[in-house]
């Protein structure tokens, strides 16, 4: 019986022309090589699954192929070095894991192999996976060799966790950056598999695989290849959901428009159905939180581009963001990313969703009318308005004072500043009833039928300096 290889190894990337997506790499490095200005050190960064270490050993092939007496953009596949390199098996090219090989002996050991020429091939070539796993010392090690390594070797590093990896390891690099794959591009390389393995699957099944993998091609052609498995005679959009545990998306949009109806009974009904059927709470939730974010990008901008929908899904998603404001919209999103760590480690999941039911209902239901009154039963007292402190009752003999003033009960002897004078203090007059200094009075007239308490506008700026007399000559009494 022949050897079967899967699918991710058997049209994995051999030549720059077979690279997906990352266009810039491939053109940055093909001209490169073609100008002989190829760098000592590159530093490959991005999720999962997008290419950096077939990126690497298509590098080593352009670098090594026998067939070109100088490096090609194009190596054959076929010369025994082009062989060795893919399969792993070049004494001149070595795959290190970083995970692995992380310590500074390790290192060492490198930096005494360096030093040889290679034994069959034009250069030598490391290609250090997740190099961001090295220790400290490892890398303070590497820093001179990396810096001034010999004319015959190249270093290739490969990391998850580009952000981890120290400065002064970037500095000696050229670094690339790998982005996600969209849907749309994942789901167009999982047809043409498809069609190369006679594998029978419908348009939304293939979209419903290329979401699931998440920006990473090599996770999409595993599923495929699973589900080719599990539904040999045709994969449809169904068998992805029970296979790998979605939720259906129409799920989603039930529970939201029950939330906007006020019916609070009919989403925790729905939810509840979904614990027990044995639906994961993380799905859910993650699930959840991408069902509005696409509704924020139809609503705000009608951006479905890149989204990875289906024609009726993006119908069904548009008639519910119409229903939508933008506040509730945003509300939901900060209410799911704020209960994200609970989500994730919750030990009460059925409780979790409940909890979430609850949240959502009092950020999506009806809104209350603005001119409802509130629980206070004295009449005319709104809701709007805020409670203000008790004053104290002024002192017996004592006139209160318009409103606006001061609120000191007792007068302060004025400062006593050359420049500028203050005014006048106070003088008692018969009956203990204090006269009113000279001059314009800024405050109101003691009419106004608004009382002092309940006033909301600031005090004006004469008020201000008047009352930081008062405090001022009270400091300097005392």
């Amino acid at each position: 019986m022949p050897e079967r290889r899967v699918l991710t190894l058997k049209y994995r990337p051999q030549t720059f022309a077979d690279l997906l997506v990352q266009d810039h790499v491939r053109d940055t490095l093909t001209r490169a090589i073609t100008n002989n200005r190829v760098a000592n050190a590159y530093l490959f960064a991005g999720p999962r699954g997008v290419g950096k270490t077939s990126t690497a050993r298509i590098l080593a092939k352009c670098l090594n192929c026998q067939e070109s007496e100088t490096p090609t953009v194009t190596p054959c596949g076929a010369c025994s070095a082009c062989v060795e390199i893919a399969t792993s098996r070049s004494i001149d090219v070595f795959e290190i894991d970083g995970a692995s090989n992380r310590g500074i002996d390790q290192v060492r050991e490198l930096r005494e192999n360096i030093k040889y020429s290679p034994a069959s091939l034009r250069c030598k070539v490391y290609i250090i996976d997740e190099v961001h796993m090295l220790t400290e010392p490892a890398f303070n090690a590497l820093l001179k060799t990396l810096e001034e390594p010999p004319a015959h070797a190249r270093f290739i590093f490969a990391t998850t966790e580009g952000h981890l990896v120290p400065a002064t390891i970037i500095s000696r690099c050229q670094r690339f950056d790998f982005r996600r794959a969209t849907p749309e591009e994942i789901a167009a390389r999982l047809r043409w598999l498809a069609d190369q393995e006679d594998i029978k699957a419908s348009d939304a099944a293939l979209l419903a695989i290329a979401r699931r993998a998440d920006g990473a091609i090599r996770d999409g052609e595993s599923i495929l290849e699973q589900l080719a498995t599990y539904q040999p005679e045709g994969i449809e959009a169904s068998a992805v959901t029970e296979m790998l545990g979605l939720v259906p998306g129409e799920v989603y949009a039930d529970y939201t428009g029950r939330l906007l109806l006020g019916d609070l009974a009919g989403s925790l009904r729905i939810a509840g159905e979904l614990f027990d059927r044995g639906f994961d709470v993380i799905e859910f939730y993650s699930g959840l939180v991408q069902h509005f974010r696409n509704l924020a990008h139809i609503q705000i901008a009608d951006q479905a581009e890149g989204l990875g929908l289906l024609p009726e899904e993006r119908e069904r998603l548009a008639d519910q963001a119409r229903k939508l404001t933008r506040g509730q919209v945003i509300r939901t999103l900060e209410l799911l990313l704020r209960v994200e760590d609970t989500a994730r480690h919750t030990r009460m999941p059925r409780v979790l969703l409940d909890y979430l039911s609850l949240e959502l209902a009092a950020a999506l239901g009806p809104a209350q009318p603005a001119s409802a009154p509130s629980e206070d039963p004295r009449p005319g007292k709104m809701q709007s308005e805020r409670p203000h402190p008790t004053r104290p009752e002024p002192e017996a003999g004592t006139k209160s004072r318009p409103a606006g003033s001061s609120s000191k009960p007792k007068p302060v002897p004025p400062t006593r500043q050359k420049s500028p004078p203050a005014p006048p203090r106070p003088r008692k007059a018969a009956g203990g009833k204090a006269e009113k200094p000279a001059g314009p009075d800024p405050n109101p007239a003691p009419g106004d039928p608004t009382p002092a308490g309940d006033r909301e506008s600031p005090p004006s700026n004469d008020d201000l300096i008047e009352q930081m007399r008062r405090i001022l000559g009270d400091v300097e009494e005392r």
